[in-house]
């Protein structure tokens, strides 16, 4: 502990964020989280951390909030400091509304009092409607941007895009890349269509991009572009974001996006066949990574001595330039761990491909998915259940099929900025914001995914084990049944056949 205390008071960073108030965009989501709970926990002379919150779902900001700050993510920093609630401020907004739905006295209080600005909110939904993607993943950023400009303590800027902004491109480097409308052009076009334009043109619009996120946050990107000049401005691009490693928990995740939701369905016995070309590489990077690297980009910017640079800084917090890791052994690994700890939610046996070959994979969705959801869905009518799993797979079936866009290709990143970035970090910073990737041991990291992935997604604890060891072994023991009791059946009829003819 008195190691820890003497880095927190020699780190650099602690000195730049002592006394700031920093505004939050996106502080109840996953990444949101992470940073809220990270400032306030390594940086504890922080003055206010201003969060931006909107109602949803009927629940008011105060309780969204308080929901929030429920999440075990924030058991270590109430053990630590357990006032540290106190620090937080909320402000009513709304990203999808013009100037983030900001009130006239929020406004000013924001202006007057924030040095540091991370907009971290976004609708990560691959399938967003053209009108709300812009609205959240674009306008909301130039909003943002427009505000920071009339900060007069502003100190820095950080932008949270995404590494597969420009996924159209095989070799990403830390840099801009032309887009084929501007943000501004894009907005004028949204907000003079109708959703049923919108809805026709949008295939139009995306071009060579695969959904409405990648290309609105390409598109914000070059907003940033725009509206930065002359701002202490960065970007970071982090890949796909997966649990954290250690910082505060390890393995701690709270939604079932991307590879993190392929993987634990994997691990279910729900998802038997993925379209994945095993060998390219699979760009993860875990949460705790994203943060550290997030707040050091803003502790770098704010501190340069010269004016602004004139070019706004990228950084691409990727992990497959030291340390890569292609999709065969993130399943290897996925597979090893997961094993050793089974929930006794766990509805089928581990059973799993991976095809490289899009028909293959349809032909083993068809047998692996459909039919079994047919099947069962049919015994539940028969028993006066209601049918789900049909309904269940056609969900299922769609994501993955999202997900394979980034799954059968290889992109090829430079993060020369990160490494620099980590360079410039003292000893006493490099220990309290790690975001390392070269030391990264990935079988050591999915220890920690597999046993996060059952306690924090799955609900389900690891006292529950011995369950969980049992439902496997059964499970395990009526796959092998199944099929033996299918080939039988198999080679019977081709027997039938043969004499048949």
């Amino acid at each position: 502990m008195s190691e820890e205390v003497s880095a927190v008071q020699e780190s650099k960073i602690r000195e730049f964020y002592a006394g700031a108030s920093v505004f939050i965009t996106g502080a109840t989501g996953f990444l949101g989280k992470l940073l809220v709970e990270k400032l306030l926990r390594t940086c504890p002379d922080i003055e206010k951390v201003y969060v931006l919150i909107r109602e949803k779902k009927g629940k008011s900001i105060e309780k969204r909030l308080e929901e929030s700050l429920e999440n075990p993510v924030f058991d270590v920093i109430k053990r630590q400091f357990p006032k540290f609630a106190d620090k937080i401020e909320m402000v009513r907004g709304d990203c999808v509304e013009e100037d983030l739905g900001l009130s006239i006295q929020d406004k000013e209080k924001l202006l007057s009092n924030v040095k540091c600005v991370f907009h971290c909110a976004a609708t990560v939904r691959f399938d967003e409607k053209m009108r709300t993607a812009s609205y959240i993943n674009v306008r909301a950023t130039r909003d943002i941007l427009k505000l920071a400009k009339e900060m007069p303590k502003l100190k820095a800027a950080i932008y949270v895009s995404t590494a597969f902004s420009q996924c159209i491109r095989e070799n990403i480097n830390e840099e801009f890349y032309e887009t084929p409308i501007t943000g501004e052009n894009l907005l004028s076009l949204v907000e003079a269509s109708s959703d049923e334009l919108l809805e026709k043109i949008t295939p139009v619009l995306l071009g060579k991009w695969p959904n409405t996120y990648a290309y609105t946050k390409a598109i914000a990107e070059e907003i940033v572009e725009s509206y930065g000049k002359g701002l202490p401005v960065a970007i970071v691009r982090p890949s796909i974001v997966a649990a954290t490693s250690d910082d505060p928990v390890s393995g701690w995740i709270d939604n079932m996006y991307g590879a993190t939701g392929a993987t634990v369905g994997v691990a279910l016995g729900l998802v038997r066949t993925m379209h994945v070309n095993k060998e390219c590489l699979a760009d993860i990077i875990p949460a705790d990574y994203v943060i550290s690297c997030t707040v050091a980009a803003a502790w770098s910017v704010g501190t340069k001595d010269a004016t602004p640079e004139p070019r706004v800084p990228i950084f691409n917090c990727v992990t497959s330039v030291e340390k890569p890791i292609n999709w065969k052994n993130w399943m290897k690994y996925s597979e090893k761990h997961l094993k050793q700890v089974p929930s006794h939610l766990q509805v089928w046996n581990y059973f799993f491909f991976m095809n490289s070959n899009a028909y293959m994979h349809m032909i083993c969705t068809f047998l692996l998915h459909t039919i079994p959801a047919y099947i069962v869905d049919f015994l539940a009518k028969c028993v006066g259940k209601e049918p789900l799993l049909v309904k269940g797979y056609q969900k299922i079936n769609k994501f993955l099929n999202v997900l394979a866009y980034f799954t059968t290709r290889t992109f090829i990143f430079t993060n020369h900025n990160t490494q620099n970035l980590w360079k410039k970090l003292d000893a006493a910073d490099k220990k309290m914001f790690n975001f390392d990737v070269s030391t990264f041991d990935w079988d050591e990291y999915f220890y920690k995914f597999a046993r996060g992935g059952r306690v924090y997604l799955l609900k389900d604890p690891l006292d529950t084990l011995p369950q969980g060891r049992a439902k496997f072994l059964k499970l395990k023991i009526a796959h092998y049944t199944l099929l033996t009791i299918l080939l039988l059946l198999t080679l019977k009829f081709l027997l039938f056949l043969w004499n048949l003819f």
